[in-house]
């Protein structure tokens, strides 16, 4: 289970809370959705849980475990922009490389082609980069998948293709997700439960 306990954020003493007494538990093999309005938190979340900030309070475990402050992250973190994430010297061989081995059927549903290999990022779209993205993050090492808008930016049958995929590899290897969005459509049809942080301030 990964669990996010009572967890508060703000940046410095005597600046405004971005995040108070939240908790959340996601399962393995469990698609949890989060909504709400922004401003609320929710990237603030995302970032918490895959390690990318430190709660000012309260505290983030595996299996009541710490998450590791070393080496590949059992969280992997996807966001709305995958441009970002990436290191634009290198190919996109290279950015597949910084996984734990990337699942080729992963790559064939996500519809890679061979000859994007050779090619670097600014050569791709951005489907084709939120693609590459999301292979990088799932594979043999990922136990729990944050999912921050990663589709919102896409037209509708490269969103579709994404979380087929996605959903499709989850279910055989039992990883957990949090599917952050404000398409409450997207989160009630990928989702096993929903939690709403508008109702949950």
């Amino acid at each position: 289970m990964l669990k996010g306990e009572q967890l508060s954020f703000r940046y410095r003493v005597n600046q405004p809370w971005i995040l108070r007494d939240f908790s959340i538990e996601i399962n393995k093999s469990e698609i949890v959705g989060l909504q709400g309005p922004s401003g609320q938190g929710k990237t603030t979340i995302g970032k918490l849980l895959a390690g990318y900030l430190q709660p000012t309070e309260g505290r983030v475990t595996i299996d009541g475990k710490p998450l590791p402050n070393q080496g590949y992250c059992p969280v992997q973190l996807i966001f709305q922009h995958p441009e970002l994430a990436m290191n634009p010297r290198w190919t996109i061989s290279q950015i597949l490389a910084e996984g734990k081995g990337t699942s080729r059927e992963l790559l064939q549903g996500l519809g890679i082609h061979s000859n994007w290999l050779s090619r670097f990022p600014h050569e791709l779209s951005g489907g084709e980069l939120q693609r590459i993205a999301v292979a990088r993050s799932l594979n043999r090492a990922t136990r729990y998948l944050i999912a921050d808008e990663m589709t919102a930016m896409l037209d509708t049958n490269t969103q579709a293709l994404i979380w087929r995929a996605v959903i499709d590899y989850a279910c055989q290897v039992e990883i957990g997700i949090l599917v952050i969005s404000h398409d409450i459509a997207l989160l009630k049809y990928l989702c096993h439960r929903r939690i709403d942080l508008k109702a949950a301030h």
